[in-house]
């Protein structure tokens, strides 16, 4: 077997902002698994300033996992806890391999386009103008769950786009989600959350910064709706701390980013624990490719979970590779009268 790893940037198609700045372009990897003729495709899909494997050695470790591939899946992955982007590009890579379509690695009802999977509408930040215009355009094309990414601009503006939504749709109209990306001072954390609990939310995401568990617990335990950690499920690799971590805040939800978190199986541990905990739980995309946006979908289908997802980010950048997934009327299909990029991956 031969393992080779491409670096790939993908371009957005406008500039998408976060509390933690505005990004252009994301950077990505892909593995690429060459035996008997036949080729796996995984994406290891780092974000740079927030993965935990963000790290100066990420290249030199994924040479080396290439240089290991006869190691096997397996090995490779329990190599790899510190690691959780290359993980998930492991497990996607082998899975790719084996399957008689490198792009279906899950077949379902998913695969065959003949069921979907609800997901949320992504409203990015920026100025409040933007933001109306996007939650108009989300509102048009039939979703019933929006997702508002929160804490960059004025709060007082960010009030205002609420009310907007909710002067025009109630709470059994859309489902409002919003995600903070840690952005509430600890001492404020509070008095917003009240602020924003008039417009019925369905949740919010982590309201301040991980690493903070103990106000994070207080925060849970006194909202007055509910809180989704994400940022703080980063860089929690054993399982045991894994579950320290839920007993202590004890969250209403916990979102699931494969990329993040060491891929499918890492997913599915937090999934075991969040159930065991009465916890709810979605899983949504981290701005990986469509290779790495397809894996995840295929996924979480099987997992039939019946809350929107977070899986709309595929029409984010100019240069994505070709797909059949599709969204329509807040619904991501599986189109399979379209085709994969017959190009890729020879042009990575």
């Amino acid at each position: 077997m031969k393992a080779t790893c491409h670096k790939y940037m993908l371009e957005f198609k406008r500039p998408s902002g976060t509390s933690r700045g505005v990004m252009t372009e994301k950077e990505t990897w892909f593995i690429i698994l060459e035996e008997n003729g036949k080729k796996g495709i995984g994406e290891c899909g780092i974000l740079r300033g927030l993965s935990a494997d963000d790290r100066e050695d990420y290249e030199e470790k994924l040479k080396w996992t290439c240089e290991n591939i006869d190691l096997g899946e397996k090995v490779l992955w329990e190599s790899l806890l510190e690691f959780p982007s290359i993980q998930f590009g492991i497990e996607m890579a082998f899975l790719s391999l084996k399957s008689e379509n490198p792009y279906v690695l899950f077949p379902s009802d998913f695969t065959n386009n003949t069921k979907s999977i609800a997901i949320n509408g992504l409203v990015w930040m920026g100025e409040a103008s933007f933001m109306k215009q996007q939650i108009e355009e989300k509102l048009a094309d039939g979703f019933n769950c929006i997702k508002l990414k929160i804490g960059a601009i004025d709060f007082e503006k960010e009030l205002e786009l609420l009310h907007f939504i909710r002067t025009h749709f109630s709470a059994e109209q859309i489902e409002i989600r919003v995600d903070a990306n840690g952005a509430f001072a600890l001492d404020q954390a509070l008095d917003k959350l009240n602020q924003l609990n008039q417009f019925q939310l369905h949740s919010i995401e982590q309201p301040i910064k991980k690493g903070n568990p103990k106000a994070m617990a207080s925060l849970c335990e006194t909202t007055p709706f509910s809180i989704a950690l994400d940022e703080e499920l980063i860089g929690v690799f054993s399982l045991d701390e894994k579950e320290k971590l839920l007993q202590q805040i004890k969250p209403q939800y916990i979102i699931l980013k494969p990329s993040f978190i060491g891929g499918f199986r890492g997913t599915q541990e937090w999934i075991t624990l969040a159930e065991k905990y009465n916890i709810g739980w979605w899983i949504t995309s981290a701005l990986e490719s469509n290779i790495g946006l397809n894996a995840i979908a295929q996924w979480t289908f099987l997992q039939n979970s019946k809350m929107p997802q977070g899986l709309g980010t595929g029409a984010l950048y100019t240069n994505n590779i070709d797909c059949p997934l599709e969204v329509s009327k807040g619904q991501l299909w599986y189109n399979t009268s379209k085709h994969w990029d017959s190009e890729f991956p020879d042009k990575v």
